[in-house]
């Protein structure tokens, strides 16, 4: 296609130059050679590779991970520190790149960037905050020698707070504080003192060094866009940036201790597909240097002993440039880079040149707490919606998503069902959702705490809980929490604020499934409840009465509004006319604690007779209409989560009214 392009432009250039003059050969080729090196010259900058000098020499690199509890301005502080440094954002929160993070307003998966600010290299590592995901944070924290930890400055170090600054404690970082929200009306100086010294007590108490205790204070507002190393709320108009913070990130995080002499070895911490350039393996370059076209293999360990998986050559070298990827030449020891060329290295693994036999030490994560059982989905309505039915397609979307996410686990069940083991419902829930947008029909059991047994006693796993609530909800909330084995370590009012209690507790994991949904019932929505996986404890007993009996259909087909007006007495309901149902769906809550069968589909019977008045009017409640979420926690034993591409069902497991008598006979868990 240049060809003839540039002969049209020759032709026409001459044209325009001199209509009368005839084109020569000799000015033919002349112009000829002009337009080959113009095009050629275009071409290769188009196209060419992108490396600096500075980025070999350790010295100049900064790699610093950002910790915070939820909501506490993370994903918001990166977007001001990528325009402070000349960035094209293109929207706010830029870093959240999946779809379910926009929604929700969460980070789900950690990403990395980098920034340059006054010739140095900072890669920036934005992390979850949420404790379901804290093996993104886990597998990320062994990259970085920093960290700058987020704490809102009107609610002080929560729950989470504590989790990933234990994280980052272990792996020797050195913490900056950054006070985040100090804009706010109810900040005062006072409050910033109390909220450094309960930091400061956190960080005493989970093991801090000397060297990690002795950590830089910042005062900021991530959504104005500023960062000071003195308390204001309003600094003047040339110091509203991110200067400060930078220059701090600079000066106080000590640069990566690597040596590019040595041969090239970098672990997987990452990894993503793309279409074209297959695997792209991201980590940090632990020695040496990486240049496209050395030969590299995957190293992994089996039983203390390096094995190769597999030989290869680096096709591509790139480096994350605020929120593009960019090709870069090279790369040395202690940059964060991403490499494609091999197709079997996975999370975990070592890459390294072919004279290297030994693996580099890999992330130890904390174990999974919580399973759900992922099997086909055989319900009367299973098949109309979605794409993707059978057990072989559901096992090998949840390998795929076992081998990028190593906080799950996947094992293989009895009759195409698969064993998911993760962190928490949350964490569990994204997947489903996931795999429901992309064409899965399932169904899902409800959630099972990982139970151990160690000298002959049953452990559990107990997480710790922070509960703020007005003070009339109090005695509610504890009532609750009671029945569900959770005890309470501290009580007292929340400063600053008139009106409101925190509570601290200890409560176990299988007594905060579903608790959420009926938390915020509780509440009227004015309560935050904040959980992290403490440690396994000893069994705490059975629960006490935590969930109503449901409504059962005992019928097949679509739903009528007058079989509904009758059922509206017997309790809540989750459908509206005109929706599908089968034998063994719930429909609804009954208002006691029992099961009850009802029949959703009948309809109003017809006679010749006319009768003396009209037909009534019928006014239906609006049904609770059940999400996800609310689904995982509220489902009890003998029941499953029926998951469509288009709507989410609960049904019994056994869809037999008979067999499900007979099985309502065995002691449950």
């Amino acid at each position: 296609m240049a060809a003839p392009f540039l002969l049209r432009s020759l032709f026409s250039s001459s044209r325009k130059s001199s209509p009368t003059s005839s084109l020569t050969p000799s000015r033919f080729f002349s112009k000829l050679n002009h337009f080959s090196r113009a095009f050629s010259s275009a071409a290769s900058a188009a196209t060419a590779p992108t490396s600096s000098a500075a980025t070999l020499d350790p010295s100049h690199l900064r790699n610093v991970a950002v910790i915070a509890h939820v909501d506490h301005g993370k994903t918001t502080l990166m977007d001001r520190l990528l325009r402070q440094c000349g960035a094209d954002i293109p929207h706010e929160r830029a870093m959240d790149s999946i779809s379910l993070e926009r929604e929700r307003g969460i980070t789900i998966s950690s990403k990395v960037t980098s920034i340059t600010w006054k010739e140095n290299e900072l890669n920036m590592v934005d992390t979850p905050g949420h404790a379901d995901f804290g093996g993104e944070v886990e597998r990320v924290v062994g990259m970085v020698e920093g960290a700058i930890l987020v704490v809102d400055a009107g609610e002080g170090p929560l729950a989470q707070t504590k989790f990933v600054l234990a994280k980052a404690l272990k792996y020797g970082l050195r913490p900056i504080l950054l006070m985040n929200k100090v804009d706010r009306p109810s900040v005062t100086v006072e409050t910033c003192n109390e909220v450094e010294s309960l930091v400061f007590d956190l960080f005493a108490n989970l093991g801090a060094t000397e060297e990690q205790l002795d950590f830089p204070v910042l005062y900021a507002s991530a959504k104005e866009g500023w960062a000071s190393t003195t308390f204001t709320k309003d600094p003047p108009a040339e110091a509203k940036n991110m200067s400060q913070l930078l220059d701090v990130i600079v000066s106080h995080v000590l640069p990566p201790n690597a040596s590019i002499d040595a041969p090239f070895q970098m672990l997987v911490s990452m990894m993503e597909r793309d279409f074209y350039l297959g695997r792209i393996l991201t980590g940090r370059v632990y020695s040496g240097v990486v240049r496209i076209g050395d030969r590299v293999h995957g190293l992994r360990n089996n039983d203390s002993v390096a094995e190769k998986i597999e030989d290869g050559k680096v096709v591509k070298v790139m480096k994350k440039k605020g929120t593009i990827m960019v090709p870069v030449d090279c790369a040395g020891a202690g940059d964060i880079i991403s490499i494609a060329g091999l197709a079997t290295p996975s999370i975990g693994h070592t890459v390294a040149t072919v004279e290297v036999m030994s693996v580099l030490p890999t992330v130890v994560l904390d174990p999974p707490t919580i399973s759900m059982t992922f099997g086909v989905n055989d319900s009367p309505l299973a098949g109309r919606d979605g794409t993707h039915l059978t057990g072989g397609r559901i096992g090998d979307r949840l390998m795929a998503e076992a081998e990028t996410n190593l906080a799950i686990n996947v094992l293989p069940g009895i009759s195409e069902s698969f064993e998911v083991q993760g962190r928490g419902e949350l964490q569990l829930g994204i997947l489903i959702e996931n795999m429901r947008r992309e064409g899965f029909e399932l169904s899902v059991s409800p959630p099972k705490v990982m139970y151990k047994t160690e000298n002959g006693q049953k452990l559990e796993p107990v997480e710790e809980v922070t509960i703020e609530v007005n003070d009339e909800h109090v005695g509610l909330v504890m009532e609750a929490l009671s029945h569900r084995r959770a005890e309470v370590t501290d009580m007292g009012p929340v400063s600053g604020t008139v009106g409101r209690t925190r509570l601290s507790l200890t409560c176990p994991s299988r007594g905060l499934v579903g608790y959420r949904s009926v938390f915020s019932t509780d509440t009227r929505g004015t309560g935050f409840m904040h959980c992290a996986f403490s440690a396994y404890e000893k069994y705490r007993g059975a629960l006490g009465n935590v969930r109503k009996g449901v409504l059962v259909s005992m019928g097949y087909g679509t739903i009528t509004a007058h079989a509904l007006m009758s059922l509206e007495a017997r309790g809540t309901l989750f459908v509206s006319p005109g929706m599908e149902t089968y034998d063994g769906m719930i429909v609804g809550e009954h208002s006691k604690d029992t099961d009850l069968d009802v029949n959703p589909v009948r309809a109003k019977a017809l006679t010749n007779v006319r009768a003396a008045s009209k037909d009534e009017n019928v006014k239906l409640t609006p049904p609770r209409l059940i999400t996800l979420e609310e689904a995982i926690g509220y489902v009890a034993s003998d029941e499953l989560i029926e998951v469509t591409p288009k709507s989410i069902r609960l049904r019994k497991k056994y869809l037999d009214v008979n067999k499900r008598k007979t099985m309502s006979r065995r002691p449950r868990e």
